[in-house]
């Protein structure tokens, strides 16, 4: 008989007894000492500390950290580490991290329980060979841990269609590794990349929040719901095909999931896999992971249908990186902003190229090349009629600011000095509904 890899599946009900009922279910501590050095990864994508931001269906809720935290206490773990890269609109501002810490509550869980608490961009990486072609500053606090508890959230990716358990450890590698896995190397693409990220961690148990889930994420700019869904997995592969599946996603569209289950010999069908506890069938919901673009993907549909014109901003690719792809919808919303002022006139037929991949087109008359990897790829490409280039990995405000202006998209001045609160707007859509509460990430 095959070998059943056992995955929970649990309804938030209660604070602390839904946690432990998804990891009872599965028996998920069993044979872990309580003198192993236990590391908690949660999911951190984004912090500002400028302004609230709709962190629903983003980030992990503090509530399930906080669960997982005083459960391995009660078994006597002592030695816990909670750990996490966070990215903001300054990757240099380590004060960042710790307003999110604070804020999130992981400090009074260290002062409460005598854990760390790290932000993995001030610790040490190892150079780690997750296969012969591919390698990775990993989080050194991570590899030397004895068991890891990862904590992704239930949730749709526009580059990988969903980011659960395998996809939640990229945020424990460098930046510099992190820029390389958005590779335009069609072989070891990013699918690829982040398949092979399981392939050093120590034992490990996941846990998927879907408390709150997310369409079109991993960011704000998605469509949270409040779904109250616990999955959890000694087998992170498992607990990836089963949290595709509850979003509506089959698996088998996942290439970062194909990949992974390819390495292991296995299959994306739940033939192999044992569900506990709730049923996928009655809990799934379809949830949108791509964003819509028109014909030949040059805009996003809800721009081409305002009839903005003359300007192309052609889709993201997975070689976008994390950095370049934090400007993204701003970039957009500046489109936005500088088209309701020109009174229907077309921009000068203006292109915007970003990622690793993307080449100038002929006939256009202004090439903007954003980012690095652009410049260095296509700054003397000959379908380039007048060259504006924002350099910088990523670049600075004030860098697109002025390359927006020289291609004539004249955005007005307070759009970037305040552009820190930018997520505000992101909030509005959640205004009045009572589902979603800020005290999910909020520890007492």
């Amino acid at each position: 008989m095959s070998k059943k890899y056992q995955v929970s599946i649990v309804k938030y009900e209660k604070p602390k007894e839904s946690v432990r009922k998804a990891i009872n279910l599965i028996n998920g501590l069993k044979d872990i000492s309580t003198d192993s050095k236990v590391f908690i990864k949660p999911n951190v994508v984004y912090w500002n500390s400028e302004c609230d931001f709709p962190k629903w269906g983003m980030l992990t809720t503090s509530r399930v950290v906080n669960d997982v935290v005083e459960l391995l206490h009660e078994r006597g773990f002592s030695d816990i580490t909670i750990g996490e890269g966070i990215i903001s609109e300054d990757p240099n501002n380590k004060s960042v991290a710790e307003d999110a810490f604070e804020s999130l509550g992981y400090y009074k869980l260290r002062d409460r329980y005598g854990i760390k608490v790290y932000n993995a961009f001030e610790r040490p990486y190892e150079k780690v060979n997750l296969t012969k072609n591919i390698t990775a500053r990993m989080s050194s606090d991570m590899l030397n841990s004895d068991f890891l508890v990862n904590l992704p959230v239930l949730k749709t990716h526009a580059q990988c269609k969903v980011s659960l358990g395998i996809k939640n450890i990229k945020g424990l590698i460098s930046i510099s590794s992190r820029k390389k896995f958005h590779s335009a190397d069609p072989e070891h693409d990013l699918h690829y990349n982040v398949a092979q990220l399981a392939n050093k961690i120590p034992p490990c148990l996941t846990i998927l929040d879907g408390i709150y889930t997310i369409e079109r994420g991993p960011a704000m700019d998605g469509k949270a719901h409040r779904s109250d869904i616990l999955v959890a997995s000694r087998d992170i592969v498992s607990v990836d095909i089963v949290g595709s599946n509850l979003l509506g996603i089959g698996p088998e569209e996942v290439p970062y999931i194909v990949q992974a289950a390819k390495d292991r010999d296995r299959k994306t069908d739940l033939a192999d896999i044992e569900v506990k506890g709730e049923s996928i069938e009655n809990l799934a919901k379809p949830h949108e992971w791509d964003y819509i673009y028109k014909e030949n993907d040059t805009l996003p549909l809800p721009y081409a249908k305002a009839g903005i014109k003359g300007i192309k901003y052609y889709k993201y690719d997975e070689s976008m990186c994390t950095f370049c792809s934090f400007y993204n919808g701003i970039v957009l919303t500046a489109i936005k902003t500088a088209w309701k002022g020109r009174n229907g006139e077309p921009f000068d037929d203006v292109e915007i190229l970003t990622g690793k991949n993307m080449e100038p087109q002929k006939g256009m008359n202004k090439t903007i090349l954003f980012g690095q990897c652009q410049y260095v790829r296509n700054r003397e490409h000959p379908n380039i009629n007048e060259l504006i280039a924002i350099k910088g990995c990523p670049p600075s405000v004030e860098d697109i600011q002025e390359g927006l202006r020289k291609a004539g998209i004249s955005v007005p001045s307070y759009f970037f000095k305040n552009i820190d609160k930018a997520p505000l707007l992101f909030m509005q859509k959640y205004k009045g509904k009572p589902e979603f509460k800020e005290e999910f990430f909020e520890i007492k």
